[in-house]
């Protein structure tokens, strides 16, 4: 497996394009965007739990249902989410992009992120049609540009890998930065592939793999209504198709949760007014729910997230976080460290406090990549999660973020 560039379009037969089509006020930002198949692809999503879900995902399910996929637009600055027209101006889009491309309406995916609740108007997004699809091409960067709303960097990876003897490239862009606490997967992710694989293969290794990914991940506890991961895999690497759970999937799901932790990371790291990415590492668990559950709360836990902002070694709020996530546990017999790039130390031993250096603390705390290790010397179960820091910018970019 390498690290490779191109995003959505490192895989073979992929295009992608983003514009400004005019539902930002601001000229300068695109807000719509397009990933194309050449060929005809499987598809895969997994959506919000939240009951309240944008008209867009609604759409995007019934399209699905027949497991193909041709091409995903998406825009940004308006959710498209609480509108009495909003399943109308989804399908509207996707009837607009489907006889500019000349596919069927029902092999599109169509996803939108903003303000929830602000009438969307068609016609920027009707106007902008042509120019999006005249531009197609290399253009991943453009794309993941087209999505974003109070990102700060664009959130894009690709790899190649094998399957069997064949090359196959996986790549993928996200959008993400507030409103992420995920009952699913979290945010806008678009992955493409070129590996040859069932649908009903591709939905198993989505869902499987969410579970230890994005429903790991958490900004601020906010769990969004237009949450949505999407995959498409349209097989032009030409390897012998993927229909059951042998050394192909194995390879495959290891390419695609690949992409999903890196995602995972850029995502955190990008939080809204984020100085600090933080990974929260529970090993020694009775359980494999046990260790998530554990990790989850340290992650989201406030008071966890200000003392990282503050390079403030409160390893008591760690065992706190622990002591109500509801993990089976012994909470005696927990370990923790702080780890960075500037070393690592240990701050609580057996469920107490150790002697340590506050300034070697201060000194591992005060990079931007913080891991949170705990030891549960439980068990032999292990688990994940990541986050970030809680800073005074979060409060001022959510307290006029529609004005």
């Amino acid at each position: 497996m390498e690290v490779i560039k191109g995003g959505v379009c490192a895989a073979k037969g992929y295009k992608a394009n983003g514009i400004h089509c005019g539902i930002r006020k601001n000229r300068t930002k695109r807000d719509l965007s397009l990933i194309y198949s050449e060929v005809p692809a499987v598809a895969a999503a997994v959506y919000t739990n939240n009951l309240v879900k944008g008209a867009p995902l609604t759409v995007t399910a019934k399209h699905l249902a027949d497991g193909k996929a041709r091409a995903i637009i998406c825009n940004s600055g308006n959710a498209n989410t609480c509108n009495a027209d909003g399943i109308e101006v989804a399908e509207k889009t996707c009837g607009y992009l489907a006889e500019s491309l000349n596919i069927s309406q029902n092999d599109i995916i169509v996803a939108s992120t903003g303000v929830i609740g602000l009438p969307l108007s068609v016609e920027p997004i009707k106007e902008g049609i042509p120019r999006l699809v005249e531009g197609l091409g290399n253009h991943s960067s453009y794309a993941a540009e087209g999505i974003m709303t109070t990102d700060t960097k664009e959130k894009t990876v690709a790899l190649k890998f094998n399957v069997g003897k064949t090359e196959c490239r996986i790549g993928g862009i996200a959008k993400g930065s507030g409103m992420i606490h995920p009952d699913m997967a979290t945010m806008l992710v678009f992955i493409t592939t070129d590996c040859a694989i069932s649908s009903e293969m591709l939905r198993r290794a989505l869902s499987t793999d969410i579970k230890t990914t994005f429903n790991m991940l958490s900004i601020d506890g906010d769990t969004s209504t237009n949450d949505m991961v999407t995959v498409m895999a349209n097989g032009m690497a030409g390897n012998e198709i993927i229909v059951e759970e042998n050394d192909d999937y194995k390879a495959f799901m290891e390419a695609l949760n690949t992409v999903n932790v890196s995602l995972c990371r850029m995502i955190a790291a990008d939080g809204e007014g984020a100085t600090k990415l933080l990974e929260c590492k529970v090993v020694g668990a009775k359980t494999e729910e046990a260790a998530k559950k554990a990790a989850k709360a340290v992650i989201c836990s406030s008071l966890v997230k200000a003392a990282m902002f503050g390079a403030d070694a409160n390893w008591g709020r760690v065992l706190c976080a622990i002591g109500y996530s509801g993990a089976d546990t012994d909470v005696n017999k927990i370990d923790v460290r702080f780890v960075s790039g500037a070393g690592e130390i240990l701050v609580c031993k057996d469920g107490a406090g150790v002697e340590f250096s506050e300034e070697k603390a201060k000194e591992i705390l005060l990079r931007d990549e913080i891991e949170i290790a705990v030891d549960l010397n439980d068990g032999e179960a292990s688990a994940t999660a990541w986050g970030c820091d809680l800073t005074y910018d979060y409060v001022k970019i959510n307290g006029d973020y529609r004005t």
